[in-house]
């Protein structure tokens, strides 16, 4: 059995036709549609194209920069937030230390202020305290005194009318007595 296709290739004159390969006219017109497709693409599709991909490519690139920019103001901020708070930890660290120096500065003052306060008030104690024993010792004798020259007069029976008299008696008397109290508190 033969083929329609070979009947009429052979029909044709003979030749051997290879069904595959096209025609010599229809290669050359479409290298040529090729060839002015190959050239508008070139001249027009293809720099726009790179047009748009270098406009991305420079967008991105300016974002990253910006991105790096953004961040690398962002970390000096944060160097300068803890430089920051670096510092006000060290003033705070010494206005506490000098708060606590005035504060002892203070009590020191306050002590030495009290205890001369109190010196004061024990010595001005001991001053009236000894006024008082005088004023006292003083009234004492003279009521002992009088009381011994009223026992004096009433031993003896006359009046001791002199003043001079009564009151050198009366001294040498409580002398007397003053030694023997000293003469017996030492031992003697």
């Amino acid at each position: 059995m033969t083929t329609p296709i070979a009947v009429l290739a052979a029909a044709e004159g003979g030749e051997d036709v290879n069904p595959l390969l096209p025609a010599t006219y229809d290669i050359v017109w479409s290298a040529i549609c090729i060839a002015v497709i190959g050239f508008f693409f070139w001249k027009y599709v293809l720099p726009r194209f790179q047009k748009v991909l270098s406009d991305r490519s420079e967008q991105i690139e300016g974002g990253i920069k910006r991105a790096e920019e953004a961040q690398a103001e962002a970390k000096e901020a944060l160097e300068q937030y803890r430089a920051q708070l670096a510092d006000a930890r060290q003033e705070a660290a010494k206005i506490r230390e000098d708060a606590r120096t005035q504060g002892q500065q203070i009590l020191a003052e306050m002590k030495t202020s009290a205890q001369a306060e109190s010196d004061r008030i024990v010595a001005s104690g001991h001053q009236q305290l000894a006024a008082q024993r005088q004023q006292i010792v003083t009234e004492l004798r003279a009521d002992l005194g009088r009381t011994a020259v009223e026992l004096a007069e009433k031993v003896i029976g006359e009046q001791l009318s002199d003043d001079v008299k009564r009151a050198g008696t009366i001294d040498r008397f409580l002398d007397e007595l003053d030694s023997v109290g000293a003469d017996s508190a030492s031992g003697k």
